[in-house]
């Protein structure tokens, strides 16, 4: 939240303790019976809505206990009951709900319990009754649709994060795709090229004769292409997914799948070219198991012996 809305909550909240003690105030003003010490209750009842956002249950407390001394007090009409309502909205609206209902009842027995027993003090306190109500109802009511903003909000930040992932796989997968037509349309023809060059100028040596420059150029180029395109297959697959086998095998199993895992000789860091390899034959491995194996057992070994120091 910006400093500017809290500013702009903080001055409604003013402008809502001023209000209802200026009408509080006024209207008991009209009552022949009002002295200093009622108004002082109806002010300081008031004052505290000031603080009903930052500290709603203190608020509740003080609201009540004051509303409820200044109408054993003072017997006013029910509008005495301004503030106690705004604080019991507010405490339902934060969740509070017993503690509204606890404020209500009291405001309400000190109503009628001290007054003169009259038809009219019935009938106010009935008033009084369906104005709490709708005062915690309202409250729990706001707090509810607020929720569901959250909840809204939330769904809507985690869609987009979605979206943001599926963009990101659907480019990884279009770099992984060219990567591969580029591996199966250049590599093997370059190759190709660079064994028969490479054949061209051992067999000119072989028989003393001098190799042609351009042969010789030929099986440079065909290297330094072969490098780059090493290269840039490596970038076009930077997004693919890496890890060790073990890994796939632990997802295996918390998806649900029998997976063991052998792994015989001794464990060293292979080649990145043969160690992501491997991560593909298992990972593809484990994903046609399970998609066609059903529940039977799948055994995944990885054998380091005999592979030299490569």
């Amino acid at each position: 939240m910006s400093g500017r809305q809290v500013d702009r909550r903080v001055l409604a909240d003013v402008v809502l303790a001023a209000v209802v003690g200026a009408l509080g105030m006024g209207v008991a003003a009209f009552d022949d019976g009002t002295d200093a010490l009622d108004l002082t209750l109806i002010a300081l009842a008031s004052a505290s809505l000031a603080l009903h956002r930052a500290a709603p249950r203190a608020v509740l407390a003080a609201a009540t206990l004051l509303g409820t001394a200044y109408v054993v007090h003072a017997h006013p009409g029910p509008l005495s009951a301004l503030p106690v309502l705004g604080a019991v909205h507010t405490a339902a609206r934060v969740g509070h709900r017993g503690l509204a209902a606890a404020a209500s009842t009291v405001f309400l027995a000190g109503y009628v319990a001290t007054g003169p027993g009259t038809q009219e003090v019935a009938e106010r306190a009935g008033l009084l009754a369906g104005w709490f109500l709708c005062a915690v109802v309202t409250g729990l009511a706001d707090r509810n649709w607020q929720a569901y903003l959250r909840q809204t909000e939330q769904r809507a930040q985690e869609a987009e994060r979605t979206r943001e992932e599926a963009a990101l796989r659907r480019a990884g997968e279009e770099r992984l795709r060219i990567a591969r037509e580029l591996h199966d349309s250049l590599t093997h023809s370059i190759s190709i090229v660079k064994l028969q060059a490479g054949v061209a100028v051992h067999l000119a040596r072989k028989r003393g004769e001098e190799v042609p420059p351009a042969l010789l150029a030929i099986q440079e180029a065909s290297g330094e292409a072969m490098r780059e395109l090493r290269s840039a297959l490596q970038v076009l697959r930077a997004d693919e997914p890496s890890g060790s086998p073990a890994l796939l095998v632990e997802r295996a199993r918390a998806a649900g799948l029998a997976v063991d895992l052998t792994v015989t000789g001794d464990e060293r860091p292979l080649p990145r070219a043969v160690d992501g390899a491997v991560y593909r034959i298992v990972q593809e491995a484990l994903t046609n198991a399970a998609r066609h194996a059903g529940p039977a057992k799948i055994t995944v070994r990885i054998d380091y012996g005999g592979c030299g120091d490569g």
